[in-house]
């Protein structure tokens, strides 16, 4: 199956083209012809599956030109994944000029609200700032077509459940639901059978077939031997580009120092940092010149990035969908990836259930050298 066999473009599948994307992904397959038949949609479906498309496509073929009102909101738990999302539309609006805002935290409210003077037909959100819009009166939804619930699971587990059903109260009834979740757990589902009619479910593979391309090992250690295990991984493997994953800002703060003053070329980014430096921060890693990437949970959504060939957990995540989200930061679109996971004992729990829900017991792996540190 090919693009237009989806009743795409051909201006939207050359821009597709343009950014190295010839074959939709089966996510894309499947969710695509119910979206543009105006059903609404569940889909199932991990990281790194080609999601943010299996939306964004078919609304940019629905959305009319002629019509200046808001049709479209893609409401999204992180202010990374809303401006990826964001990236992701404006490279399609080459092809179909759509007007986008992007609203989330850290970005200057007044300049969004001149921005809104204009005809806004799509708008990519978090919930705090377009309720803050919605308050302001300067957001009217009376007239929106599409509302896209994107990381569900995500939304639900930071809290945002209110927020989202008073972002419902300002729409109109009669319009489409679309949901992307990385998992579909009752509490999704009774949140969007709620709103939903006769709702289609989609689903790709479970998380264990759709990480076949990535190599996942770990790493034994203590909590006082971890920072050398950890640099002992960097030296072996000289990464092109990685994320290392800790738990917490004031870990990642520690972490991003100590590694600083072995020499290693790294930079931070979690919530704490303000949104124009996290841009800096990322625009510096995509650019090459940085090559680790410490961060927080709250960089493991939404962000693409090509070339980062692998994934260290200095601290294992606090469950398996985290585990997945952050080994989505690597392989992707079929790229060979590695994920590495420092252990401490205490750890042990955690553990079993990641690999019992991956379906496999994970290599351990052993270094011949030690750090000094």
């Amino acid at each position: 199956m090919n693009f237009k066999d989806l009743q795409i473009n051909d201006e939207m599948i050359a821009v597709l083209s343009e950014n190295g994307i010839e074959s939709p992904t089966p996510i894309q397959e499947k969710s695509i012809p119910s979206i543009l038949n105006g059903q609404d949609v569940i889909a199932q479906a991990k990281t790194g599956t080609g999601k943010t498309f299996a939306f964004l496509l078919p609304i940019f073929e629905k959305i009319s030109l002629e019509d200046g009102n808001i049709q479209a909101l893609i409401l999204t738990p992180t202010r990374e994944l809303a401006l990826q999302i964001t990236n992701e539309a404006k490279k399609l609006s080459k092809a179909k000029p759509v007007n986008i805002l992007a609203a989330y935290g850290g970005k200057d409210i007044s300049t969004q609200i001149k921005k809104l003077n204009g005809n806004i037909q799509l708008v990519i959100a978090t919930p705090g700032r377009l309720l803050d819009h919605i308050d302001r009166g300067t957001v009217d939804l009376s007239k929106l077509k599409m509302f896209v619930l994107d990381e569900a699971d995500q939304m639900l587990f930071i809290g945002f459940k209110n927020e989202i059903e008073a972002i419902m109260k300002e729409t109109p009834k009669n319009k489409q639901y679309l949901c992307f979740s990385a998992t579909i757990d009752s509490k999704v589902k009774k949140l969007m059978y709620r709103y939903m009619s006769d709702p289609i479910i989609v689903s790709v593979e479970s998380g264990k077939e759709v990480l076949p391309n990535i190599k996942h090992e770990l790493v034994e250690t203590t909590d006082r031997g971890k920072f050398g295990a950890l640099v002992n991984a960097l030296h072996e493997d000289n990464p092109f580009m990685a994320i290392i994953f800790c738990r917490t800002k004031r870990r990642a703060d520690k972490l991003d120092a100590d590694l600083k003053h072995e020499g290693f070329n790294c930079d931070k980014l979690h919530s704490d940092i303000s949104q124009a430096k996290r841009e800096r921060v990322m625009k510096s890693f995509r650019d090459l010149k940085i090559q680790y990437l410490i961060a927080t949970d709250v960089a493991s959504r939404g962000l693409d990035i090509g070339g980062v060939d692998c994934v260290y957990n200095y601290d294992i995540p606090e469950n398996y969908e985290d585990y997945i989200h952050r080994m989505g930061r690597t392989g992707r679109v079929g790229q060979k990836g590695y994920a590495c996971t420092f252990y401490v004992p205490k750890n042990s729990n955690t553990l079993l259930d990641i690999e019992h829900r991956l379906g496999f017991k994970i290599t351990r792996r052993k270094f011949w050298m030690t750090s000094a540190k």
